[in-house]
């Protein structure tokens, strides 16, 4: 991660003799990143340049540890992903430098000798069929499991892979009309059918469970111990080495409202107590150009943020075998709640997930989960909404 953005760093600083930029590195955990963050904000330490994820945005406006950016229209304005914009209150505060998408990893030998059709971003997998296919590949013995969903994967994992399933039930994390309430749709029949289905992938044996080991996530497809794994377009390299021609990268089923996918990534921003925010900005819109982005995709797994960067890539172009990734999250990407209530919401939801794969009762899990969300709302005044 931090070499590219050490090349841009060096590429900006090269570019004029105006501003020098440097770099501070923070620990890579997304938990201990923020903590940091926090932290700095209180200590009134924050460095003028943030790398923050998409998520956060808001909730990091709302706390006033960003300030917005003052971009050009040009930039503003140019064919990013819907998710590479970060907004609150009708403000930008992030923009976004690459893009990550997941897709159903799946060997193509298999679908044939099932008698599998492809699915297709126009005709994905409906979510009968796609159960059908759970059961054909878990009878037919090969593999220890049909679906590798990513239970050992904790934190932002969970809201960011498995709430898709949830929104293509019909079911949402809240209700993003208002933001004001989760309550009838984190618990209403469409989420309480989300939760039978998640349930019954690990009561029936489709998948494994929470007790999932990193290295079993890592490795179990490529090992031949999962039939098809749920999982992002950075582990698309590795699985492209190991199954080679035979690999496929399948679009989300549709469970009766759209294929859905997580969307919005890491997102540059400036912080409040900047007092360069010329210089953070000229380095912003820099590194936000189609070459700079194209540089950044090219060299690791991360989509180009514009589509104008895509003919600088190889990896991306369109046709290429990544390049169905792009595909698969302008069409189906959906951000996460854009509220400052988010990074409690995601919690909840992960707890809520887990505890339903584990076999408490979805209906009742559900409804907890929406007290406490709508707790949290309450006490924090709706967060301006």
């Amino acid at each position: 991660m931090l070499a590219p953005i050490k090349g841009w760093i060096d590429d900006f600083n090269a570019s004029q003799d105006k501003y020098v930029v440097t770099l501070t590195p923070f620990p890579d955990a997304n938990y201990a990143y923020t903590d940091t963050i926090v932290a700095a904000a209180l200590s009134k330490s924050l460095p003028c340049l943030l790398d923050v994820d998409g998520p956060n945005i808001p909730s990091w406006a709302y706390a006033g540890y960003l300030q917005p950016l003052d971009l050009p229209e040009s930039t503003v304005n140019a064919d990013f992903l819907p998710s590479m914009y970060g907004k609150w209150q009708d403000k930008l505060y992030g923009i976004g430098r690459g893009e990550d998408a997941i897709a159903i990893f799946a060997r193509k030998s298999d679908l044939d000798s099932f008698g599998i059709r492809v699915p297709t971003l126009d005709n994905p997998w409906t979510g009968d069929e796609f159960q059908q296919i759970l059961e054909t590949y878990k009878s037919s013995g090969k593999y220890s499991f049909a679906l590798d969903p990513g239970m050992a994967w904790t934190g932002e994992w969970y809201p960011y892979a498995f709430s898709p399933f949830l929104q293509s039930f019909g079911g949402d994390l809240i209700d993003r009309t208002t933001f004001r309430t989760a309550e009838g749709v984190l618990n209403g029949p469409d989420a309480v059918a989300w939760g039978a289905w998640w349930q019954q992938l690990f009561a029936g044996g489709y998948a494994p469970g929470t007790s999932q080991t990193a290295g079993e996530r890592d490795t179990g497809f490529i090992d031949g111990k999962y039939g098809l794994q749920w999982n992002g377009d950075w582990a698309a390299p590795a699985a492209m080495e190991a199954v080679g021609d035979d690999l496929l990268f399948l679009p989300a089923p549709d469970f009766g409202h759209g294929p859905k996918i997580g969307a919005g990534s890491w997102q540059w921003s400036i912080s409040s107590q900047c007092e360069e925010t010329e210089g953070a900005n000229a380095f912003i819109d820099f590194a936000m150009q189609p070459e700079q982005v194209a540089k950044f995709a090219e060299s690791r797994t991360s989509i180009p943020a514009r589509s104008d960067a895509r003919p600088f890539t190889t990896k991306w172009t369109e046709g290429s075998r990544l390049g169905v990734f792009y595909d698969y999250t302008k069409t189906e990407g959906v951000i996460r709640p854009p509220t400052p209530a988010y990074p409690n919401i995601a919690k909840i939801f992960e707890k809520a997930a887990a505890d339903i794969a584990n076999g408490a009762d979805p209906q009742s899990t559900l409804d907890q989960a929406v007290d406490q969300i709508d707790a949290d709302l309450e006490a924090n005044s709706y967060y301006g909404f």
